[in-house]
């Protein structure tokens, strides 16, 4: 049998058939859509379709569907509790999908969970005992695992790192609190840091890169500044790096995971982001004298992970 794996995001949907050993087969995407209920499984299920059609199955051969989305859901019910990206709140997805798709097993998870487990099943974290997944993207999410369980909290809403405050007098976010995580130390944050930074450095080596718009500053481009030598940006990265290292070094003093895996898809610059963050979390973490210690390690499915992760806690929980 197979599952079909879904990365729902707020402005792109990506799906993936899924085999038993949770590698993918096929996979298919298209924009998201929009934001009702309705308009989003009827979507799912059409790219689900093509990604089954390049596979060569039908509905048959699906023993489940997951569905990993950017907010909380109740895992029981298959109730999309609130997810700001998709402007949803309490809305019962499950049953919009199971119509469109001719498969009963739904499951919802939340998209950093979905990614987390995926890691820990069959990348970074394959063998350790407990890992925490830090994303770093348009927010930032985080993932929980323990002895090969999801730890999802009394909500299934756990690890909502992006919405801890580091910066108690802060920036106002959308979730009400001031100073969270996410408002300084996700890509949306870096590259706001970068385009500030650029308005105050007209001789920047950034403004070339984005040929002279400030718009056009994305990851790449950024990092592609540090490696040129640009003064600018190396003081932007050294400033978002001590912001990235006070919610990495909170979750080691509170949890001491064997792993904190990284992800997005800056945690591909392994020398410029992953090497110092690890040598500061690994300086100033309050058991730095144990002689165990977590490590830090960049994830390795990219953006596959939500796909493979939804499919395979698919499985987890069928009933």
């Amino acid at each position: 049998m197979y599952y079909i794996g879904v990365d729902l995001g707020g402005t792109k949907l990506a799906v993936g058939v899924v085999g038993e050993d949770g590698v993918i087969i096929e996979k298919s995407s298209a924009p998201t859509g929009a934001h009702d209920p309705e308009s989003i499984a009827s979507n799912m299920a059409r790219v689900a379709r093509d990604a089954m059609g390049k596979a060569g199955i039908c509905s048959a051969d699906i023993a489940g569907i997951g569905v990993g989305v950017p907010g909380t859901v109740d895992r029981k019910t298959g109730m999309l509790e609130y997810a700001n990206n998709l402007e949803m709140e309490n809305v019962m997805l499950a049953d919009y999908i199971r119509p469109h798709t001719n498969v009963d097993h739904i499951v919802l998870v939340n998209d950093a969970n979905a990614a987390a487990y995926a890691e820990y099943a069959l990348g970074a974290g394959c063998g350790c005992g407990s890992m925490i997944m830090i994303t770093l993207g348009t927010g930032i999410g985080a993932g929980i695992v323990v002895d090969g369980e999801l730890y999802e909290g009394v909500n299934y809403a756990a690890g909502e790192l992006g919405h801890t405050t580091i910066k108690f007098d802060g920036k106002k976010c959308a979730c009400g609190r001031r100073g969270c995580y996410e408002l300084y130390a996700s890509t949306s944050a870096l590259i706001g840091q970068a385009r500030d930074e650029m308005k105050k450095s007209p001789e920047s080596k950034m403004w070339e890169l984005c040929g002279g718009d400030d718009a056009n500053m994305d990851g790449m481009r950024f990092f592609d500044a540090v490696r040129a030598g640009d003064a600018a940006a190396r003081r932007v990265l050294n400033d978002y790096i001590e912001y990235v290292a006070v919610g990495v070094l909170d979750v080691v003093n509170v949890a001491q995971p064997e792993l904190i895996c990284i992800g997005g898809g800056i945690s591909r610059e392994h020398e410029l982001l992953i090497k110092p963050l690890r040598e500061r979390v690994t300086a100033e973490n309050y058991s730095r004298l144990s002689k165990v210690g977590t490590r830090i390690e960049p994830a390795v499915l990219g953006n596959d992970a939500g796909i493979i992760g939804a499919a395979l806690l698919a499985k987890k929980y069928a009933r």
